[in-house]
């Protein structure tokens, strides 16, 4: 071929990957549905991105930049769009944001043209990543995200690092404000907006860390309320949802996307950590707060609600299930978008009827190998008495 027709085979096979139709797959659990296919990958990421197109440039059509993943996207609905803020993460390791839209919510994902612009503050990022995206009652959409800098505390070590909640707003996703980085005692890495106004205030659930990678004193997760997003600060936080030995979240627990407002009370999405013998495992698990108390969990389902499962589990770090965006549709529609071994997007739908039904009747943990025993047992006895 020439390299016109190589640029043309080139550019047919990527257009057939984005209009692949997704299908859900055979089987499940009733509480949701996973898909075929993952949503957005790196080959999903614009050609002109990677290519110069250039032929006396680049006359052997080589990707001139290389894009390794897409994971970790915050979700929104705006205008009848379902859009994702995704991290692309390039082979340089360094993470940018990029929007991607579907007409469903399900396949033909299309990436914006450019990724995102995000401003800096007076003391650059080396890394940028994981948005939660919340359109907060206040008219604007806010965007809170880790910003990773070197620890210059310890110049010996390249790998010591620092951590702290970066904040940007915008109205359109296209312009991006950047405010200050959140103060805090702690690093945080975690941190998501709650979409009201407590008290008059500003809500931040939080996951404070003594490290970068060590939660050490950090509890779980957290809840601060601050005056002013411009000027964001937490004086006083609480832990609401703690770590407890040898469950899902022994290691470390944080808030996914923002919580999602049901008759009930409010939905959450989390992820659990825990240590194995083959390194971290990271989980998805559910709770509910109530609605006049935020901070009250009164629902709180034991176990995991989603792992890697087959393919799921193979990439750049293993055994990874990670969560920072849903949708709930006008139709209680729900649609859980999660990255799998920080590699690829995929989605899960659901409704704000199962998901619900799902906190409020699946039993607790607890804590021990009996009452779990016991726990089953009772619902083999009470499966008997439908005979």
């Amino acid at each position: 071929m020439n390299y016109q027709e190589k640029v043309q085979a080139l550019r047919q096979r990527h257009e057939a990957l984005l209009q692949r139709k997704n299908q859900v797959m055979e089987g499940g659990n009733g509480i949701y549905e996973k898909y075929e296919y993952p949503i957005l990958t790196a080959e999903h990421t614009p050609l002109e991105w990677k290519y110069d197109f250039n032929e006396q440039d680049n006359p052997f059509l080589m990707q001139r930049i290389m894009m390794n993943a897409v994971l970790n996207a915050g979700a929104i609905k705006l205008d009848g769009r379902y859009l994702l803020i995704c991290r692309v993460e390039g082979a340089d390791r360094k993470s940018f944001f990029a929007v991607a839209e579907s007409p469903n919510g399900i396949d033909q994902w299309r990436f914006w043209d450019e990724p995102v612009t995000m401003p800096d503050t007076e003391d650059p990022a080396t890394n940028i990543y994981d948005m939660r995206v919340t359109q907060h009652e206040d008219g604007w959409i806010y965007g809170v995200f880790c910003a990773e800098r070197h620890d210059d505390s310890q110049p010996g070590n390249l790998s010591a690092a620092t951590a702290t909640a970066a904040i940007a707003r915008t109205k359109d996703l296209k312009t991006w404000y950047r405010l200050p980085d959140l103060k805090t005692k702690s690093q945080q890495r975690n941190v998501v907006l709650h979409p009201e106004f407590v008290d008059g205030k500003y809500a931040l659930y939080t996951r404070p860390q003594d490290g970068f990678i060590d939660t050490g004193s950090g509890g779980g997760i957290g809840w601060a309320l601050v005056d002013d997003m411009t000027h964001a600060e937490v004086k006083e936080e609480k832990i609401i949802y703690e770590r407890k030995y040898h469950t899902i979240t022994e290691v470390k627990n944080g808030e996914g996307p923002h919580p999602l407002k049901t008759p009930k009370g409010w939905l959450h999405l989390a992820h659990g950590v825990r240590g194995t013998a083959d390194g971290l495992r990271y989980v998805l698990y559910m709770y509910m707060t109530s609605l006049e108390d935020p901070t009250k969990v009164i629902a709180k389902p034991g176990g995991f609600f989603l792992v890697p499962e087959g393919d799921e589990y193979i990439g750049d770090v293993m055994n990874v299930a990670f969560a920072n965006g849903w949708i709930k549709d006008e139709d209680g529609k729900v649609f859980i978008y999660y990255a799998s071994a920080d590699t690829r997007l995929h989605v899960a739908t659901s409704s704000v009827d199962r998901l619900v039904d799902y906190c409020m009747n699946t039993p607790e943990d607890g804590l021990t190998t009996s009452a779990s025993v016991e726990t089953i047992k009772k619902l083999i006895a009470k499966n008997r008495n439908q005979k």
